[in-house]
């Protein structure tokens, strides 16, 4: 439901189809990534936000290891991810290669969110910083 004002009241109304373009933080962790051609790459396992303007700045993913051991942390930027209805989960194109040099840190590494370190991320995947 949503709220309208009419008259100055407020009046629930159903929102349309039930959807809305916001989600829950909770809700994108755990969420796949996956390539074009539909194979999962990892998972998203958190989202970086930035603590002054509130944006969405990274989606750290998770690849490789098992059951989180030896796992690696690929922080990409949130604007290279699409969402898709089809996958029910985020769409990158990455290949190996791409994937394996990409910046990353080990379970367990001290990992520095600095704007040098974030010049690097948006550089290696070939976008704009978040930041003005």
């Amino acid at each position: 439901m949503s709220m309208t004002m009419n008259s100055g009241n407020a009046v629930a109304t159903p929102l349309a189809h039930g959807r809305h373009e916001l989600i829950g933080s909770d809700r994108v962790e755990g969420t796949n990534v996956y390539r074009s051609d539909g194979s999962k790459i990892g998972e998203i396992e958190r989202v970086m936000i930035d603590k002054v303007s509130g944006q969405a700045a990274y989606a750290v993913m998770g690849f490789g290891g098992f059951l989180g051991i030896g796992e690696d942390h690929y922080p990409i930027p949130w604007q290279r991810l699409t969402y898709s209805e089809k996958l029910g989960g985020y769409e990158v194109n990455l290949t190996d290669d791409q994937l394996k040099t990409a910046p990353h840190y080990a379970t367990g590494e001290e990992w520095k969110w600095d704007q040098e370190r974030g010049r690097d991320i948006h550089g290696y995947y070939g976008v704009s910083p978040y930041w003005p």
